[in-house]
């Protein structure tokens, strides 16, 4: 074959094809033979597409991109070589070919754990697309040797929801991560966050949590009404205005505690407990320190003054 023989080996010798740039190689030194335009490769783009079809593991199937071996295959060309020098270049691609898929097979494995997690806990897509994204820029550092891989992986999750505004508290991932305490995937994304900072060159952006974030999804899964759902919003706002320094889950659930007294559907603290993973000790706290500006935070169009006025200053 002509296109065999490499001028710097200054011999015919095996060649591998980059079918993705389009490239010829040579195997001994790694000189680029040959280069086709994309117009070039089409007519085979083209046919390994078809084959595709048929072959799902084929070159031209469905690609990941981040995978590692997205689109390269091997050729090894037989003209005037020896079958000696066959087998040693046959077990050097071999090994390769073995680390490549290890790793990819991996990361696979990776990405089908974040799936389900995202499935659990009703997550879009665009979610798990970007938890994919940070724990394939981890794992290429080859840093998570001993560490514990679900809550690294639910860390990645924690993170995305972070990122698309979409907060997710860190007991919601305890749930679905059987692997993985509250503490562990806390510490994975204090880990994470530190080793995309240093890659990065800057800080990462995690978005500010605020109680609104988690109200709706806590208000639905209570089977609050719509009227009770929009009171609560309007009171999480303006509680906002105040100096309660404590937790937007918790200050989310104390809100609703006060919304449902409001109504015929009273919801008990251990209901609300469950739902907002709070624990009831921490929603008593909010609501006492919440209690002074109830007439504030409480809609007026929602509850009469006397009635919010009638509120117990303790939960029992």
């Amino acid at each position: 074959m002509a296109d065999s023989y490499c001028p710097d080996c200054k011999r015919l010798t095996e060649v591998v094809f980059d079918h993705a740039a389009g490239d010829t190689i040579c195997s001994e030194c790694g000189l680029v033979l040959e280069s086709h335009s994309v117009d070039e490769t089409s007519e085979w783009r083209t046919f390994a597409n078809e084959s595709s079809d048929h072959d799902p593991n084929r070159v031209g199937g469905p690609l990941n991109p981040l995978l590692a071996d997205a689109g390269l295959t091997t050729v090894i060309s037989t003209t005037n070589t020896s079958s000696k020098s066959n087998d040693l270049l046959s077990a050097s691609l071999g090994k390769w070919q073995n680390r490549a898929s290890n790793s990819d097979r991996g990361l696979i494995q990776a990405f089908k754990s974040i799936a389900a997690m995202a499935d659990r806990l009703g997550l879009v897509t665009t979610i798990k697309d970007r938890a994919n994204e940070i724990y394939k820029k981890v794992e290429d550092q080859k840093p998570l040797k001993g560490r514990n891989q679900d809550a690294i992986l639910a860390a990645c999750l924690y993170i995305a929801c972070r990122q698309e505004n979409k907060p997710r508290t860190v007991k919601e991932f305890c749930s679905v991560v059987n692997g993985a305490t509250k503490k562990e995937i806390g510490r994975a994304k204090e880990f994470i966050v530190k080793h995309l900072e240093v890659e990065m060159g800057h800080s990462v952006e995690m978005g500010t949590i605020h109680a609104a974030d988690y109200l709706r999804r806590f208000c639905s899964n209570l089977g609050m009404t719509n009227q009770a759902v929009k009171a609560a919003q309007e009171a999480v706002k303006k509680s906002e205005e105040l100096d309660i320094r404590r937790s937007p889950i918790s200050v989310a659930a104390a809100i609703i505690y006060i919304i449902t007294q409001l109504t015929d559907d009273k919801k008990p603290i251990k209901d609300i407990s469950v739902v907002t993973r709070a624990a009831e000790g921490t929603i008593k706290n909010v609501y006492k320190d919440l209690y002074p500006h109830l007439l504030q935070i409480v809609p007026s169009w929602f509850a009469k003054e006397e009635d919010v006025k009638e509120l117990h200053p303790r939960i029992g």
